[in-house]
């Protein structure tokens, strides 16, 4: 039943943030950048009605493929993990009112699963493309972002913001994207630490998250509840230089560290696009390590081997670093000289082996192309 004629090859990529962690569903800023590692989705039309999903076990998936009525999804009663996310996305365009019907679907990722790098996000924005082009539904890929979030919001029961798809279908090569989350509207900023003579390097530390967990819930709850006791729409509206007077109005030490994470995390996400603007990439170093502590001190989503991962890299040289993605696990994000990727990943490294920790996983990083059709 699938129809070939109508048929094709689409991809879209992990990210990595930049800086400005939490402050998405806070109506923050961030300032995020594709990866070149990617999911990549081979789709074609079904007649049948039919959802029929394929995730090679090298990638994480099973031998048999995911078979399921298309109108007959539902949030709370789909199939988890990878097929889930998929589901989820068929689910929202057509609760949004989009005519999508049946599909057959082959999923391929180079994105770490489980390392903050966005690999649930590329699979929705690559899932999201393809049903897009195959039933010509003609949408821009900043409204493709908002229905794959509703998808993980409302479908999957993660609540996450706007950055992470916004990122995987937006971005372009050689920038990194900032995205005001409450507007969407966005500016894409050149990024090209080399040539500055500098590099980026992405530590996995093979620590593994789900944003589905209740500790990120709780967190989003408790920003949240502290906006509405300072009597703001979003932790965003607390101006920064404002801070001390509103962290006195509030009741526990809790409030008061996720409230000051996200006002000086948006101050953070403003300077480095103005160091950007002006080329001063190796001052955005310190932008990056305050912005570890502050998300390891104050929001407190750190853990030991995320920690140890930042403390190896800038005593091996790194001129900055932090964790990036959603926190308790996944990646490390250091700004290094160009040439030294190998040293400061080899220090990560013997540090993790004398505490033994199981090795990490380290790579360069570039600021790649978003979310498009391969074929």
């Amino acid at each position: 039943m699938t129809n070939t004629a109508r048929a094709g090859v689409w991809a879209a990529p992990g990210r990595v943030n930049l800086i400005g962690e939490h402050t998405d569903y806070n109506d923050g800023f961030v300032l995020p950048f594709a990866l070149s590692q990617q999911v990549t989705v081979a789709a074609a039309r079904r007649d049948d009605g039919l959802l029929r999903l394929r995730f090679p076990a090298a990638s994480g998936g099973t031998k048999d493929p995911v078979q399921l009525r298309i109108d007959a999804l539902e949030p709370g009663r789909g199939p988890r993990g990878w097929a889930g996310y998929a589901a989820g996305v068929a689910w929202a365009l057509r609760d949004a009112g989009h005519p999508v019907g049946g599909v057959d679907v082959t999923f391929s990722s180079t994105v770490p699963p489980g390392a903050g790098l966005s690999s649930s996000a590329a699979l929705e924005v690559a899932c999201a493309l393809a049903l897009n082009d195959l039933y010509e539904l003609g949408l821009p890929g900043d409204e493709l972002a908002l229905l794959c979030r509703r998808a993980e919001n409302a479908y999957i029961g993660a609540p996450t913001g706007i950055m992470d798809q916004a990122a995987s279908a937006c971005c372009t090569p050689g920038h990194a994207l900032f995205l005001d989350t409450r507007d969407l509207s966005r500016r894409h900023v050149p990024f090209d630490p080399a040539a500055h003579g500098l590099a980026l390097l992405v530590v996995d530390t093979r620590v593994q998250h789900a944003h589905a967990d209740g500790e990120y819930g709780r967190r989003r709850a408790g920003c949240e509840a502290a906006a509405r006791t300072l009597g703001v729409r979003a932790l965003r509206d607390v101006p920064h230089g404002e801070l001390p007077a509103a962290l006195g109005r509030l009741p526990d030490a809790d409030s008061r560290g996720l409230v000051r994470h996200v006002v000086t995390e948006n101050e953070r996400v403003l300077r480095a696009v103005d160091l950007l603007a002006a080329g001063d990439l190796p001052a955005l170093g310190p932008v990056l390590t305050a912005g570890h502590a502050s998300l390891r001190d104050d929001f407190r989503v750190s853990c030991p081997e995320v920690d140890l991962a930042v403390t190896a890299a800038l005593s091996a040289g790194a001129l900055g670093a932090r964790m990036t993605g959603g926190g308790f696990g996944g990646s490390v994000l250091a700004l290094v000289a160009r040439g030294a990727e190998e040293a400061v990943g080899a220090a990560v490294a013997a540090a993790f082996a004398e505490a033994s920790y199981a090795p990490p996983h380290w790579f360069g990083a570039a600021a790649s192309a978003g979310a498009r059709r391969l074929s």
